[in-house]
């Protein structure tokens, strides 16, 4: 009955990017096949571009949407150091202090990708790329049209310093992927050259070709970090306007944006206005959306879509409320069990607290039976690993046998199945006897170790709705001697505590590409990750037998043998629980006054509503929101 899913914490570097713009002139290929020496247009992991040197504009568009209006919005979903709930910053490059999401649309990449493909890309300031013969380095020929929002040119010297700027003090999402660049330099002002060690994935190109551009002017007169609510110079196709300190921000369009009429901008970018504004509690926020002061929000509360929305203006077709299809893409939403704190390190521990969360009670009472379990951290994806390892998985696994959990050779674990009573004893048991095994015992009513410490668990939230979701999870593990409780701080507070790892339990929602870089799964799984402030590797993995699966995706040179590899991985992972996964649907449950236009289906690989859809004068004339 309270807050059963989180929004997204993260754009997945496919939607990231398609908040940009693409068009160019040249050949196009298969990364892993893509001839070198010669200048291409685009760049896709494996398959074939859609795409071709000519296109008009992307399916999924309307290129002939009208501008104007304004969109209010609840963001579903951010990037770095982003937060829905309030902002004291406007740099969302680092990783301290909290920066309103969608400031990314203020900024453009060297090249971009499509919705309705998994894993191309496209030129956006870059009009092609040339690969060296030892596929190490790449040089991007810039658009010299290219302008900053005070006129300025943008250039490969600012390309160049963005670079180096972020794989010395970026945001860890913008940090990692550039772990192996050894140069970034202009070699003139159209012409950039970015190296890379040869230790580097195939695929991080199409991270890095996707990163911000920033302006090498400003930053240099500026300081590059999370202090102020001075908007950095973009480029993008809007720019900051209004702000109101942790309460409101808008984007304005630019009118006379560079890029706007390449043609993958076609109709993107259709807002006059984009404005966000936050609310510290998710039933102010509805309350804002029934008014018309939102006018879209996706659902995360499940009580809240099966009960709430019977408001006047729903009833009187004012507001549309439906479901749109999830994407493509593998998604997790899971609880982090933080290995940096000594007591948690105990597999024993890990799994015993996962056996204390009885799902099926809390669906059936919490959740209106509107969810479903999750097992992966790779769900709704292919994936995700099921019955036993194939003999190309085993060809993975059976190198590290003996450092991983012997489960990860058999069946795919699957979390156990309660019945349904909320206080299953024969679960409740097996999770005590495995406590008992890991040094705890009793000492009165809670358990504790041989130095007298109690096995205390904190679970930190920032929305009080989720002391209702998993108050039966703190019962079930207090029950068995656990000094469990649930810690409920402000979002700043849970940002900065959730950046130092100072928690013992968090959760997280998030989604990956269609086509994972060994740089996002590292980000969460690697050694590389886990000391690094602001990561997402928010348990603090350290495990050489996991790296060498993280380098094995890295290694994947067809979809099939990247297939083998995440499913491998996601054995291992289950296998450990670092992660505990929590619950996931299969659609967007959305909401939003009917005065827009958008085209249908939506793409497969994306859903940035913002940048899509438009303003529609007629309905929202028949409305009264004209």
């Amino acid at each position: 009955m309270g807050a059963p899913s989180q929004p997204s914490t993260c754009l997945s570097r496919r939607e990231f990017l398609a908040l940009g713009s693409a068009a160019a002139l040249l050949p196009g290929f298969a990364f892993a096949a893509s001839p070198t020496g010669t200048p291409l247009y685009g760049l896709s992991a494996f398959g074939d571009l859609k795409y071709g040197p000519d296109f008009k504009h992307f399916d999924y568009i309307n290129p002939d949407a009208p501008k104007g209006g304004t969109f209010v919005f609840s963001p579903p979903n951010w990037v770095f150091n982003q937060n829905v709930l309030t902002f004291n910053t406007l740099n969302t490059f680092v990783a301290k202090g909290d920066a309103p999401p969608r400031m990314e649309m203020c900024f453009d990449s060297l090249m971009a990708g499509a919705l309705d493909e998994p894993d191309a890309l496209y030129g956006l300031l870059a009009e092609s790329v040339t690969i060296s013969e030892d596929r190490n380095t790449f040089e991007f020929a810039m658009r010299p049209q290219a302008r900053f929002h005070d006129g300025t040119k943008l250039t490969a010297e600012d390309a160049a310093f963005s670079f180096n700027l972020y794989k010395k003090d970026g945001h860890p999402n913008l940090l990692l992927p550039l772990a192996h660049m050894v140069e970034a330099v202009a070699v003139d002002e159209t012409t950039l050259r970015v190296s890379f060690s040869g230790r580097q994935s195939a695929r991080t190109v199409l991270n890095v070709a996707g990163f911000p551009i920033v302006s090498k002017a400003y930053f240099e007169a500026n300081p590059f970090d999370g202090a102020g609510l001075k908007a950095p110079l973009g480029s993008g196709p809007y720019k900051v306007g209004r702000v109101v300190a942790g309460q409101t921000i808008e984007y304005e369009r630019v009118p006379d944006y560079w890029g706007r009429d390449l043609p993958v901008n076609r109709g993107l970018y259709n807002f006059d206005r984009l404005r966000i504004e936050f609310y510290r509690d998710r039933q102010a926020g509805f309350e804002a959306f029934k008014k018309g002061d939102i006018l879209y929000r996706q659902e995360f509360t499940s009580r809240v879509w099966a009960t709430g929305y019977d408001f006047p203006a729903l009833k009187q077709g004012k507001v549309i409320k439906r479901e749109f299809p999830a994407e493509k893409r593998p998604s997790m939403q899971a609880t982090a069990i933080n290995l940096r704190r000594e007591r948690f390190r105990d597999l024993r521990v890990r799994r015993a607290l996962a056996m204390c969360f009885d799902f099926e009670w809390t669906k059936r009472n919490l959740f209106y039976g509107s969810y479903e379990r999750s097992q992966s951290c790779f769900e709704r994806s292919d994936f995700r690993a099921e019955g036993l390892p194939s003999a190309e998985e085993l060809a993975l696994l059976e190198p590290l046998r003996g450092k991983i959990p012997e489960e990860a050779f058999g069946e795919a674990m699957l979390q156990p199945v309660s019945d349904g009573s909320g206080r299953d004893r024969k679960l409740l048991g097996t999770a005590a006897k495995l406590l008992k095994e890991a040094g705890w015992s009793r000492s009165g009513s809670m358990l504790a170790n041989d130095k007298g410490e109690r096995l205390s668990v904190e679970i930190l939230v920032e929305d009080d709705l989720w002391e209702q979701i998993l108050g039966g999870w703190i019962g079930n593990m207090r029950a068995i001697g656990v000094d469990a409780s649930i810690r409920v701080v402000d979002s700043a507070q849970y940002a900065a505590r959730q950046n130092d790892f100072d928690f013992d339990l968090i959760t997280m929602a998030l989604s990956f590409t269609a086509t994972p870089t060994r740089d996002e799964i590292e980000a969460l799984f690697h050694s590389r990750s886990a000391a690094l402030a602001g990561s997402r590797n928010l348990p603090g993995t350290q495990d050489p037998a996991v790296d060498a699966l993280v380098d094995a995706v890295g290694r994947a040179d067809d979809r099939a043998k990247l297939t083998v590899a995440m499913r491998a991985l996601d054995r291992v992972l289950r296998a450990r629980q670092d992660w505990i996964p929590n619950w996931h649907s299969a659609n967007h449950r959305a909401a939003f006054w009917d005065m827009f236009g958008f085209k249908e289906p939506k793409p497969d690989f994306g859903f940035p509503v913002e940048a899509m859809w438009w303003f529609d004068k007629d309905k929202a004339a028949r409305i009264g929101k004209d």
